[in-house]
């Protein structure tokens, strides 16, 4: 397609680069199969050059990529790396320079400073492109998010944040940073470079333009408690902050520190517009009679897996069975275990809500509640609901969700056990709501609404759809639905969605500080993580 359209550099376009696969490398070992892993890595070669596009190929994190592919470096520091092929330019394909944050977890956050010391030490020790993940965050919209228990919001903590704001002072000193590498850019790439080491993590890399004599350096001191005061003779004294590097233009004029912040540092407020006028609220409640009598569209002996069955129509699915009981002193004060992949589940027993349960990290546990059983045949519905499916690592896509397998049991007095994960479950996808679509702009026929003026909107009602309509906010600013005392549930506007929300899942009050330390190696959930104790 992109061919078609002339889009590579070859004709014209402005496309410079082409990737095949993507971290392969990352997960490759786990298929324990070295042979057909390399065959596939080859064969991902051959494909890409047969395209004939006309710009070089790059696999990233691929340490074995054949010629003619690049192979080059992800993560947060990649001056250490060096590509397969010495001939090859040195590539820094994903800087995170941020990470996405997941529901009931602090968001993580990369310092400034660190931020531009892993750019500029990677231009010291011979790189030629850098690439941000993420340079502009964004929204992970309808069911997109991934992981599982990604956030709606793919903030990032990047330059540029979700909304287009600038995130400062990290978008102010990187565009330092990058002006600075700018001044050195033919040097830099047409130059040869020496190094001189200072002891005590100090070195000096200079970079020479032979035909002209230009220079261009970067002094680092790699140390991450001690400052260095370092004398260049003729070219001067530079004081090096501890985990810094210093470009130095014809190297001898400082033009960039990456410790030395002096950009603007904001704050950004969010605040509700409160000349939005003629708010009208009403709600309405799931409708459930169906499931809970156990009625559903297809039935099966056995717990089966859910994507299977949802096809990626919608986040739910529900689990319907029925046992007959005739010992009531046995079963009236039962408990209910249910082994699920995930992620969340409610429970209902002979029409009653039982309760509900969610896995804190996204994996499978057991939901486990007290009922009690009729001496009948009773009705157990069970919905389960999943929040992002796996997108990374070694077998993602056979990653199972739901009540795959179960079990699910009955546990009555002195441990007597019923296991009804062999009985005739019977199923069906998704909510009542979302087939008749209720979330759309247009009312629906047949549909009727609690007014919300007339009757006091529901708090904290499991299974409830809520509906707003106001005038749009004035101006052009960004519009930022705050969904902060709602509970969990999913948003749409003017119907199509905008994602999940799920403020009522709050994060760890430790883990945050007021002060930052940027020096040292960046660890993910162990350094400046923020909003400690705040939804996420």
């Amino acid at each position: 397609m992109a061919k078609e359209a002339k889009l590579f550099a070859s004709q014209g376009g402005p496309i410079i680069l082409a990737q095949t696969e993507n971290e392969y490398g990352n997960v490759m070992g786990d298929f324990k199969d070295p042979v057909k892993t390399s065959a596939y890595i080859k064969w991902c070669a051959q494909l890409a050059v047969a395209q004939n596009i006309g710009v070089p190929w790059i696999m990233c994190q691929q340490s074995d990529a054949p010629q003619p592919m690049i192979n080059t470096c992800n993560g947060h520091y990649c001056d250490q790396f060096k590509p397969n092929n010495p001939k090859s330019p040195k590539m820094f394909t994903d800087n995170w320079i941020g990470w996405f944050q997941k529901w009931g977890e602090k968001a993580p956050h990369r310092t400034a400073e660190d931020s531009a010391f892993s750019i500029a030490r990677f231009f010291q020790t011979g790189g030629i492109l850098n690439n941000y993940y993420m340079y502009h965050g964004g929204t992970n919209f309808g069911r997109t998010s991934g992981g599982p228990y990604i956030t709606t919001s793919y903030d990032c903590d990047a330059p540029l944040d979700e909304y287009g704001n600038l995130n400062q002072p990290k978008w102010g000193h990187l565009k330092q940073l990058h002006a600075a590498i700018k001044l050195g850019e033919k040097i830099l790439t047409n130059g040869t470079s020496i190094d001189k080491d200072f002891g005590n993590g100090v070195w000096l890399t200079t970079y020479t333009n032979n035909a002209t004599g230009e220079r261009f350096c970067f002094l680092i001191n790699s140390y991450a408690n001690k400052d260095a005061n370092v004398e260049l003779m003729q070219d001067g004294k530079y004081f090096v902050p501890a985990w810094s590097v210093t470009i130095l233009d014809g190297c001898n004029k400082e033009v960039f520190n990456t410790a030395k912040v002096n950009t603007q540092t904001s704050i950004l407020v969010k605040k509700s517009d409160d000349r939005t006028t003629n708010i009208n609220r009403s709600w309405k409640p799931e409708p459930i009679k169906d499931t809970l009598k156990g009625e559903g569209k297809f039935k099966a002996p056995r717990l089966l897996e859910q994507k299977d069955l949802t096809l990626d129509a919608s986040d739910y699915l529900w689990y319907m069975t029925t046992v007959a009981i005739k010992d009531t002193t046995i079963w009236n004060n039962a408990t209910l275990p249910v082994g699920t992949m995930g992620h969340t589940l409610h429970g209902y027993v002979n029409k009653r809500r039982v309760g509900y349960q969610f896995s804190q990290k996204g994996n499978s546990f057991t939901y486990e509640k007290h009922v009690s059983l009729k001496n009948r045949t009773n009705v157990i519905t069970l919905l389960s609901a999943i929040v992002g499916l796996a997108n990374y690592g070694y077998g993602f896509d056979m990653k199972k969700t739901g009540i795959a397998g179960g079990p699910v049991q009955l546990v009555g007095k002195n441990n007597e056990t019923i296991d009804l994960s062999n009985n005739l479950w019977s199923y069906k996808v998704g909510l009542n709501g979302e087939k008749k679509r209720l979330y759309d702009l247009q009312p629906r026929i047949g549909v009727s609404w609690v007014n919300g003026a007339s009757k006091t909107n529901p708090v904290e009602r499991p299974m409830t759809w809520y509906k707003t309509d106001f005038n749009s906010p004035f101006g052009t600013n960004p519009v930022v639905v705050d969904m902060q005392g709602m509970g969990k549930g999913h948003a749409w506007v003017n119907g199509p969605s905008i994602g999940r929300y799920w403020p009522s899942f709050i994060s760890s009050a430790d883990g945050c500080s007021d002060t930052c330390d940027y020096r040292g190696d960046y660890k993910l959930e162990k350094k400046c993580s923020t909003n400690c104790g705040e939804p996420s």
